[in-house]
């Protein structure tokens, strides 16, 4: 293994065709020698908590790079770390967008959704870590890195604003008290609209890299992610109280007077003690895992917290097991399908979307590099980030094509690589290998399924909240120049109003004729005001456009403290104040100055005779 190192990798790879022809021999050596199985890796490293009694050390596991050989079993443990810090990103779009706040589409579908979600996961982020090159061309298709994917979280805020708006408008079933029926029509369009928007995004992987960055800076993603994950946690968090859906509102009559339902076996009102309890108790799991988990803990606390969750919930009789018990062994692609359609209020939303998508895959990528070692300037980079968004697009097609909503390239192993110093591809294929296999075993979604609302909303309310933190982390690599608040105040102030009070543009088209074109095009216009990030994404892309460069436009320094922040500022605003005095107070002292030496009656000084 070679020691650690910064800048290209310059690893030695054989033609494919050795490649080929040594695998056999290789395959054979790995699973016969020691070196090959488990190597001399500290495994002990990975499990040693850290806990107020215990030694600390500062002895740290070996880097592994791009093409290092490394033993089988440490890949297999990497690999199912890394799977782990994904899985609760993995299955949470699913389990929102089939729920109540959803499409309604039940347990079965729910449960297919889940599984999958984990398998189409797991074969395109096959996709992203392999790189492909496209033959007779420079471009490729993926990074060649630990570059995962997962259902995005950007689909949701977008998803759930178009199903209220189906339902209202009839395009979904509803019963005659209001109460939402399944709407597999409803998630067909959804997918089939994503799987045409996706284009944008293959377009764009074409233009060069300079130009994507010019086009779309900080300045523009930063706040876009930021508010998406602002719109994300009004759901995690009405989900910890109990549930999104019906009995948020506290109805006085209909199934859903209680949370989840009044059939549940232990249902209770939205915003019981106990659901509040169950969320805190999630939320506070993850918060020790940081504090003393082992490093593979840490990686995977999120996951933690909801094993604890789903254990104390278990215990106190709030699973219903009829949904696992009915669920067959195994599950794939395809056993479930959905109508595809095109559903036109959601176009420009979903555009959006992908931008959203593409400058994180960006952002992503830069970041796994960086934390592989790896040269982050350069053709070879440039060819990373060209052939990882191209990949992002076409996985958005793949997707919608396995019945699952747009795909992202997932930040959370940057962690894992950082922690665990391993940037080789072989824990990646392992991860897709225990997505896949996840995925398979439809018991284990339909477990996930069955998990309690409120121990889900303690863990979702976390992820959300990571995510608008995203938000604030690449904006704060924005100089704070008076054009760049500018930016950023005009295109945050109107996503956020649209965040806070999503109805605000309900009554602005007061048509009612039968024109459904123009009834698609008001309503798409509507869903365009009423979801923040993609007001916002809007705005500050035309505003980083139309408002020119100022040269003579300084950064703001913003360090210290509000106290401290403006003090020079403040320090030469008051010599201004206190000078007209200052030049007061002198001239007296010149003029007293004089009259004291100013020659007397007799001819000497007055100060003499004083």
């Amino acid at each position: 293994m070679e020691p650690d190192r910064i800048g290209p990798d310059t690893t030695p790879k054989q033609p494919v065709s050795q490649r080929i022809a040594s695998l056999p021999r290789r395959i054979i050596k790995s699973l016969s020698t020691k070196e090959g199985l488990i190597g001399e890796y500290d495994y002990a490293f990975l499990f040693k908590p850290k806990l107020p009694f215990m030694r600390k050390s500062r002895q740290t596991a070996p880097f592994f790079g791009l093409n290092d050989k490394m033993p089988i079993a440490l890949a297999l443990l990497l690999g199912f770390q890394h799977a782990l810090s994904m899985l609760a990103g993995v299955i949470t779009p699913p389990i929102i967008l089939a729920g109540q706040g959803g499409a309604n589409l039940g347990d079965e579908l729910a449960q297919y959704l889940v599984s999958a979600s984990l398998i189409t996961c797991g074969i395109l982020s096959a996709v992203q870590i392999t790189r492909f090159h496209i033959y007779k061309t420079p471009y490729f298709i993926g990074t060649g890195l630990i570059s995962v994917v997962g259902t995005s979280f950007a689909t949701i805020p977008v998803a759930t604003g178009a199903f209220a708006q189906m339902y209202a408008t009839g395009y979904c079933p509803s019963d005659a008290d209001g109460n939402r029926l399944p709407c597999p029509k409803g998630y067909g369009a959804i997918i089939g609209t994503a799987a045409c928007c996706a284009l944008l995004e293959i377009g764009l992987s074409f233009a060069p890299t300079k130009f994507l960055k010019k086009m779309f800076p900080p300045l523009v993603t930063g706040p876009t992610v930021m508010l998406i994950g602002i719109n994300l946690i009004e759901s995690g968090f009405s989900n910890w109280a109990g549930g999104s859906g019906s009995c948020a509102s506290h109805p006085t009559s209909g199934p859903f007077q209680l949370c989840p339902s009044n059939s549940a076996p232990r249902a209770l009102p939205w915003g019981s003690a106990e659901f509040i309890g169950l969320g805190f108790l999630v939320f506070v799991t993850i918060i020790l895992c940081e504090k003393y988990g082992s490093p593979i803990m840490k990686s995977c606390a999120v996951v933690v917290g909801l094993l604890v969750g789903c254990i104390v919930a278990a215990a106190c009789g709030y699973f219903v097991r009829s949904g696992i018990d009915a669920a067959p062994v195994a599950s794939f692609i395809w056993v479930h399908t959905f109508p595809l359609s095109v559903y036109g209020p959601i176009v420009l939303p979903f555009l959006a979307v992908y931008l959203v998508l593409m400058m994180e895959a960006i952002g992503d990528i830069t970041a796994t590099c960086d934390v592989s070692r790896l040269e982050v300037d350069g053709k070879v980079f440039d060819s990373r980030i060209q052939g990882g968004v191209l990949a992002d697009g076409l996985n958005g097609i793949l997707a919608a094509l396995c019945t699952i909503t747009p795909m992202s390239t997932f930040a959370q192993n940057n962690g894992v690589i950082a922690l665990t110093r391993c940037a080789n591809r072989k824990a990646g294929y392992c991860c897709c290998f225990f997505l896949i296999v996840m995925g398979l075993f439809a018991k284990f979604a339909a477990a996930l399924v069955a998990i309690p609302a409120s121990v889900l909303g303690g863990m979702t309310t976390f992820l959300f909240s990571a995510v608008a933190i995203s938000g604030v982390r690449i904006i704060s690599t924005v100089p704070f120049t008076r054009r760049n608040r500018f930016i950023l105040t005009a295109s945050m102030s109107v996503g956020f109003g649209a965040t806070l009070v999503p109805e605000w543009f309900n009554y602005v088209f007061t048509y009612s004729g039968n024109n459904t074109a123009l009834q698609g095009f008001f309503s798409a216009i509507m869903l365009v005001m009423e979801t923040g990030f993609a007001i916002t994404a809007f705005l500050a892309l035309f505003l980083n456009l139309f408002l020119p460069e100022e040269i003579d436009d300084e950064v703001v320094d913003i360090n210290g403290t509000a106290n401290t922040v403006d003090e020079q500022a403040d320090q030469g605003e008051w010599e201004k104040i206190r000078r007209p005095s200052a030049l007061r107070k002198s001239q007296d002292l010149e003029n007293h100055g004089s009259m004291s030496t100013a020659p007397g009656v007799d001819g000497t000084e007055q100060s003499k005779h004083l």
